[in-house]
């Protein structure tokens, strides 16, 4: 998913050579996922990609300083609870430096966030509850199978687009599952 979110970014913002990807060094498994596929994504596309980690409120703020400083094209937030959870903090900050940022979540478009893409949260609570059923009907957990979200949705927020002086391509708002106007 860090390619594809990486690769509609670079689709929103075409000149961008320099892409910041920000993680979570207290979530390790997550943090080399993330910071491996996009690598490897940003290779192929011949982007540059710096790896900022930030585990606190005072580390976001650092990494958004030295963001300030060294300014680059775009900003890539790794998919993360702790992140996830400061998102309002993340979208200001990027939005304050007039950054062309993507998430993982819905919610941080909802927030004033540019780009999402990742799993459907609504479908996957929609999924627990039909867990739940089964258990409760008397299924044993152990042998539910275990199932990855199947559904993926792209939110742009096209009011932070217009905001960031960005025109948001034809073709990507036609794929888009949502547009917050």
């Amino acid at each position: 998913m860090a390619a594809k979110r990486l690769e509609l970014l670079r689709e929103l913002v075409p000149a961008a050579t320099r892409v910041a990807v920000l993680v979570n060094p207290n979530n390790a498994r997550n943090t080399e996922i993330t910071s491996k596929d996009a690598e490897a994504a940003a290779r192929a596309m011949g982007l540059q990609i710096q790896v900022y980690n930030a585990s606190t409120n005072r580390e976001i703020d650092g990494a958004f300083a030295s963001l300030a400083r060294e300014r680059p094209d775009a900003l890539f937030v790794g998919g993360d609870a702790f992140l996830d959870s400061r998102r309002l903090q993340l979208s200001l900050q990027a939005m304050r430096l007039a950054m062309p940022a993507a998430y993982s979540g819905r919610e941080y478009a909802e927030v004033g966030g540019l780009l999402s893409y990742g799993s459907d949260v609504r479908d996957a609570y929609r999924q627990i509850g039909v867990y739940a059923g089964r258990i409760l009907k008397g299924a044993k957990p152990a042998e539910l199978p275990i199932i990855q979200a199947s559904k993926l949705e792209l939110v742009i927020n096209r009011q932070t687009a217009r905001m960031l002086g960005l025109e948001v391509p034809p073709t990507l708002l036609a794929r888009a599952d949502e547009v917050i106007e």
